[in-house]
């Protein structure tokens, strides 16, 4: 590996790993189309989507644990949700991690495209939650909690990425989760998710060492200043950002697709 690429790399896990720290995702959403398109823009290396979605899903696990940790001290985990969430899409994470070395790299594509533009359109819809409410005062659906969580795992699972993209609006919109309560325990979720779609690469042998380590680096780095970040800005920019970055997405990865 060489110092452009080097370079490249670690400014694309440093980037995707601010972002997850203060929006509560993976940062997969950011991280998989920059590792996809822009190396090769660059002439300075080229990846295929199964190591994209290896390399991301290593990365994940990283950046899901110094957000959690960044969130720790303050009142916006909720265990509860993480317990059912967490053990619902670790299961489903694993079997589409592992699944995926039977898609092809267009398959993968399409499903990752698929995902954003689900999550972008959900976005859009209001959530009428308080911010300001207690943990113990926030109730939620366990079985649309639970199934949910297992089919986010499922597909996420076949890109590398933790799906909080997707679990973000899906807890918002129709869970009713608080905007920081939903940051702070979907990251949680994300890392028992990672868990899962990271031992799937491992074992496909989608994971690439030396990225890998690169973007391990910028997650401790980068995830806990865009958690300290988070807890400064009012939620309701913070979910616009987050709806404009998954629908860009969305569009750039469909754009890839059909051409």
């Amino acid at each position: 590996m060489n110092i452009a690429s080097f370079v490249t790399i670690l400014l694309i896990g440093l980037v995707g790993s601010f972002i997850s720290g203060m929006l509560g995702i993976g940062g997969s959403i950011v991280k998989y189309p920059m590792l996809l398109y822009i190396p090769p823009l660059l002439g300075v290396a080229a990846f295929t989507a199964h190591q994209v979605s290896g390399i991301s899903a290593v990365q994940v696990l990283f950046a899901a644990s110094s957000g959690v940790l960044a969130y720790r001290k303050g009142d916006f985990l909720h265990w509860r949700l993480i317990t059912y969430m967490g053990a619902a899409i670790l299961v489903g994470s694993f079997i589409g991690a592992f699944g995926a070395k039977f898609l092809s790299e267009i398959a993968i594509n399409i499903v990752y495209a698929s995902l954003a533009t689900i999550a972008a359109a959900m976005m859009f819809f209001p959530n009428t939650s308080m911010d300001d409410k207690p943990i113990s005062e926030i109730p939620f659906n366990r079985v649309v909690a639970t199934t949910a969580a297992f089919v986010v795992g499922l597909l996420s699972g076949i890109v590398g990425a933790a799906g909080s993209f997707i679990l973000v609006p899906i807890m918002l919109v129709i869970l009713r989760i608080p905007m920081r309560v939903t940051i702070a325990s979907s990251l949680a979720i994300t890392l028992i998710s990672s868990i899962g779609t990271t031992i799937g690469k491992l074992s496909t042998g989608d994971v690439l060492l030396g990225p890998a380590l690169i973007m391990i680096w910028a997650s401790i780095v980068g995830a806990p200043i865009g958690a300290r970040l988070s807890k400064k800005i009012d939620t309701k920019w913070l979910r616009s950002i987050l709806a404009v970055l998954i629908l860009a997405t969305s569009i750039k990865i469909w754009f890839g697709v059909v051409h």
